[in-house]
Order: C-alpha cells, then structure tokens, then sequence
C-alpha cells in the first residue's frame, strides 16, 4: 500500500505545488482546506502523515495539531508562513515532529517528509549508533569516536548528543533538550544550552567555527545532519 499523506491548507497553489510532487515519489494524497475537514479525514482516512499549515480558515493550525494528538500518533509536519519563532516553538512542543518555512524546496520538503516517516515506522527504534563523516556515535556503549579515536565527553555532554541522535534530522526545540537532559526546572536555561553546544561542537564538528553535523534551528533548538538512511 502507498504512503498516504494528507495536506491540510487552503492556498489553492500550495496545494497544486504538492500534490504532483507527492504523487511522482509514490505517495497516496489527501486534501483537507480546513481544521474540520482536516480531523475527519484524520480520524476516518488513518493518514501515515499530515502535513498542515498553521493558518487556516476556521481555526488556528495549532489546535487542530492538539486535537488530533488526542487520537493520532502520525507524524505531523508543520507549514508554516508565519516568521514568529514562538509560533514554530509552540507547534513543536504541542506534537508536531517538524516543521517547514513558506516558500520551501520541494526536495528538502520531501526529504523532511521521509525522514518523519522513518522515525515514526513501527520497527523504528533509537538508532543505538549514529554514522557520518568519521563520526561514530554508541548509544548503548555511551561511546563517541572520530576518525577511529575516542572523543571524551562530559556525562552532559553525552545526554545532550544523545537526545540529538535520538531525533536526527529533526528539530529539537530549546525546551525539549533542557527539559529532558537538565530537568524542568532549568527550561528556560538558553544561555546554558548555548554554551554546552559550543562546547560539543568543538569536540565533534570537523570545524566548530562552520558546523555541518550541529545545526542551528534560529530562536527555536538544534537539529543533527541526518544523511539519508541515518
């Protein structure tokens, strides 16, 4: 059976730009042009993944996201043409698994499109090994190398690559990373994180001053190069 994906927006070009692009890679389509439509084709189409656009014509793009989090775990792919960092950061807090900027290229779109589709298949586990350009990351051993040598990372260090690795090639927003490797109480902790990234990437990027493997998503997080396959 094809990959279904459902496309929830209402701009009637967005909508004639993906749907040939989706289908010439194989995907099944579906097309929703407003947050109803939208969570009846969710809840009775069973979509393997939604792309929406925050801003639709009956309701906020969000609580649609809130609404079908209650009942759908697929992964679900943010458009957004608002250049509001707390709009992106809220989307991704509330379930979202990426998000894409308006305009957009087809390629990196697709690519955002398998790469949620991979993490969210049924025999996907955390990757307990992470590969690219001499880095090698192991989870299960809590083991780093480059080149072949051992990279030396702090316990910190380590729990924020990790959480990285997890979700490589995916945003991973400023909060989550806090939350999960120093605890809630330090959510708001920006400056820290800051730091111990660029401390990270001095032990890890070819070169720290250009990052290739560590990427800055502006005002929202991090996301980790993902290769096809990674």
């Amino acid at each position: 059976m094809k990959t279904r994906v459902l496309i929830v927006d209402d701009e009637a070009p967005i909508q004639r730009f993906l749907r040939p692009a989706l289908l010439a890679s194989g995907y099944e389509t579906l097309t929703a042009e407003t947050g109803a439509q939208a969570l009846r084709l969710i809840a009775t189409s069973a979509p393997d993944v939604i792309v929406l656009d925050l801003g639709l014509p009956d309701m906020d793009g969000k609580d649609v996201l809130i609404e079908a989090r209650k009942f759908c775990k697929s992964p679900i792919i943010i458009l957004s043409a608002r250049d509001h960092e707390a709009e992106k950061i809220a989307a991704l807090d509330l379930g979202a698994d990426d998000y894409v900027e308006k305009p957009f290229a087809i390629g990196e779109f697709l690519a955002r499109l398998r790469a949620a589709l991979r993490h969210a298949s049924p025999d996907h586990a955390p990757a307990p090994r992470y590969q690219v350009e001499g880095l090698v990351v192991d989870l299960d051993h809590r083991k780093v190398t480059r080149d072949g040598e051992t990279v030396k990372l702090t316990p910190k260090e380590f729990d924020l690559l990790s959480i990285l690795v997890r979700h490589a090639g995916r945003v991973v927003t400023h909060r989550q990373i806090l939350s999960s490797v120093w605890g809630p109480a330090h959510a708001d902790d920006t400056q820290y994180l800051r730091v111990f990234v660029g401390q990270l990437r001095a032990k890890i990027e070819p070169n720290p001053e250009s990052p290739r493997l560590i990427l800055t998503e502006p005002g929202i997080g991090y996301r980790l190069w993902a290769p096809e396959g990674v």
